[in-house]
């Protein structure tokens, strides 16, 4: 095993949902090991775009409304045009929506559960045609969240789709290992994003939160560095359908 097992040298990673916080570290990750970024963003992904670039890497600025998957293979087409291959994805984009059970809307249900998870499941099945016709097998790396192993509070579709992106993983790996494509999964613990802000204001729920993480911090988007490059080097080829917790100990208490 060599330093050269986790080069992306020549390699086109899809990175959803890169224009801040989580995918933005992870796409700058892939780009720092080599890789080039194809970003799909519903918003302008300037800054992610200004980061790569300046690793020497190129960036390909793709931009969809991931809740709706129509537009799924749309995008796949636009990547191949830009790129002309594809061997990365990372399903990164989510939302999450917060109320109690009692009170939660099928709209808020709906609108979580269709990005986090339909739009997880069907992209990766796009992207794995795509694997396949090119012969050279694929990475795959969903996120998922502390909420696949744990029940939460007031999230009730957020738990949902992060429980079935854990299931999931496993079903597509089971199924698409034979083609050489690995399909694994990150569950990032409490981290310092825009989804936490709220979480993060409230003193004594930060308090409560960091009490309960070993490392006593919340985690920051370089965390999912080595993690990310990890799943998608050959350092991971015999890795298939797990999912790795990133959470600074969190699950370990």
């Amino acid at each position: 095993m060599t330093t050269e097992n986790f080069q992306l040298n020549g390699q086109v990673a899809m990175v959803t949902g890169c224009n801040t916080g989580l995918g933005q570290g992870m796409a700058l990750a892939l780009a720092q090991a080599g890789a080039d970024i194809v970003g799909v963003n519903l918003s302008d992904p300037a800054d992610t775009r200004v980061a790569i670039e300046a690793t020497g890497r190129r960036f390909w600025d793709i931009r969809a409304n991931l809740s709706d998957a129509s537009c799924l293979q749309d995008v796949i087409q636009q990547a191949l045009g830009h790129a002309g291959k594809i061997n990365i994805l990372v399903n990164n984009a989510g939302i999450i929506r917060r109320n109690d059970a009692i009170d939660f809307s099928e709209k808020d249900w709906d609108d979580v559960v269709n990005l986090n998870l339909k739009t997880t499941f069907f992209l990766a099945q796009a992207a794995v045609k795509q694997f396949i016709k090119q012969g050279k097998g694929g990475k795959i790396i969903n996120v998922a969240s502390m909420l696949s192993f744990q029940g939460g509070v007031r999230v009730p579709s957020y738990t949902a789709s992060k429980s079935g992106v854990m299931g999931v993983t496993r079903a597509m790996a089971n199924e698409w290992a034979a083609h050489g494509v690995n399909v694994n999964a990150i569950a990032p613990g409490y981290m310092a994003t825009d989804n936490a802000t709220a979480l993060r204001a409230d003193a004594a729920r930060n308090a409560a939160i960091l009490e309960r993480i070993p490392a006593n911090r919340w985690g920051l988007p370089s965390d999912l560095a080595g993690p990310v490059v990890f799943l998608a080097s050959k350092a991971s080829d015999y890795v298939n359908g797990y999912t790795l917790a990133v959470d600074g100990g969190w699950l370990a208490r």
